[in-house]
């Protein structure tokens, strides 16, 4: 007769096997990481010679059950066990793994509702309506974070007390718009909301140059906002090929950014969505480092390699980035997952222009002052990667 030894032994193993590391792991913590997917289900072996079967944990759970071990927490959600595993290196089953990047992404559309266009409205009139509901209901999308506004104040104090004249007058030689446009909070918010549904067809060198303007700091001139203006005249080929004369930008899906987001999402390799993990938390512990540094230097009134850095990326890709990983002051699993995902999708849009408009310079990206260094391994390889195939 023949015997099979039940998922309680089996579960046992795991349990033991935990404790031999310093962790304590019950049952019922066992079935709920099961339920989540965080582990793998028993595999049955036959024991041979009519002995039967019995229930075995997967290779790779033993690994797994002292991750979890070491990571669980009371209330901790199982996503960001997911996400953090996964970043680990760990075998986390593939569903579990992007139904937690799935997730995150969906986090970023909170406060932004669910329903699509009304009968008779096209997709600019339902994006113009649900920013204008947005901005009544007092939501408001904050460009530059209080931290960066205050270090902005020092270095600017700082100059002046050296006798130095901050922004310099040069800056608004450089900068071709004779009346930069002014926007409010309201009017930011407005323009991200429309930009998250409507993505590519939502944006213009105008639009550009507005974001730009908005995130830097009071008084400047903006000599890079203005060359993003006036693109479509300065570089008639490449303004048409990036932005057609019917609208939006070409290298970035005319649909809802989360759309485009939850694609990637479900569909990037496994590979690719490990690698913008590590750039995205690089690039935030660039960003934290960053800050301390000037941080410091303007504490000691001695400006020097860290407040240079702030200066010359303030109006650029680094400064941008910087902004976006300062908003989050308790940075997630989520959040890190969210910025990966949406690095992914701007390596896809240089991956397009790249396509679109050979001989681009790009050797100009390894100048911290026009991108952050932490992300350059990032976006080389994919798009060395994109020209091999």
């Amino acid at each position: 007769m023949s015997t099979s030894v039940g998922p309680v032994s089996a579960d046992q193993q795991l349990i033991d096997h935990a404790r031999r590391h310093g962790y304590v792991v019950s049952v019922k913590q066992l079935a709920s990481w099961r339920r989540a997917g965080l582990l793998p289900a028993h595999t049955v072996r036959a024991l041979g010679r009519g002995r039967g079967s019995a229930s075995v944990p997967a290779d790779e759970a033993f690994g797994l059950v002292v991750a979890l071990g070491r990571l669980a927490r009371r209330g901790g959600r199982p996503f960001h066990l997911a996400l953090v595993l996964f970043g680990e290196g760990h075998p986390v089953p593939e569903d579990a793994v992007r139904g937690a990047f799935g997730h995150a992404v969906q986090g970023l559309a909170t406060g932004l509702g669910e329903e699509g266009p009304r009968a008779q409205e096209d997709e600019e009139e339902w994006a113009e309506r649900v920013a204008d509901e947005v901005v009544a209901s007092g939501q408001r999308v904050r460009l530059v974070p209080a931290r960066a506004r205050r270090i902005d104040e020092g270095i600017i104090r700082c100059m002046r007390n050296r006798g130095v004249v901050w922004p310099p007058p040069e800056l608004a030689e450089l900068d071709r718009n004779p009346e930069p446009p002014n926007m409010t909070d309201g009017d930011v918010t407005a323009a991200a909301v429309t930009t998250v549904l409507r993505g590519g067809a939502a944006i213009t060198p105008q639009g550009i140059g507005d974001v730009l303007r908005a995130m830097q700091p009071a008084g400047w001139h903006n000599p890079w906002a203005s060359m993003a203006e006036y693109t479509v005249e300065d570089v008639p080929d490449l303004g048409e090929e990036v932005f057609p004369p019917e609208g939006g930008m070409s290298t970035l899906p005319d649909r809802p950014v989360l759309d485009t987001l939850l694609h990637l999402a479900e569909t990037a390799p496994l590979n690719d969505l490990r690698e913008a993990w590590e750039a995205s938390r690089a690039n935030r512990d660039w960003a934290m480092d960053l800050c301390a540094r000037v941080e410091a230097e303007i504490e000691a009134n001695v400006l020097d390699d860290a407040a240079y850095e702030w200066v010359m990326g303030r109006a650029l890709a680094p400064g941008m980035l910087l902004m976006a990983d300062l908003s989050s002051r308790y940075w997630s699993p989520a959040d890190q997952a969210s910025a990966s995902v949406g690095l992914l999708m701007v390596r896809q849009a240089l991956r397009n222009l790249d396509e679109k408009v050979p001989g681009c310079q790009w050797e100009l990206l390894e100048s911290p002052a026009v991108f952050p260094g932490a992300l350059l391994p990032f976006f080389q390889s994919g798009l060395a990667r994109s020209r091999c195939a």
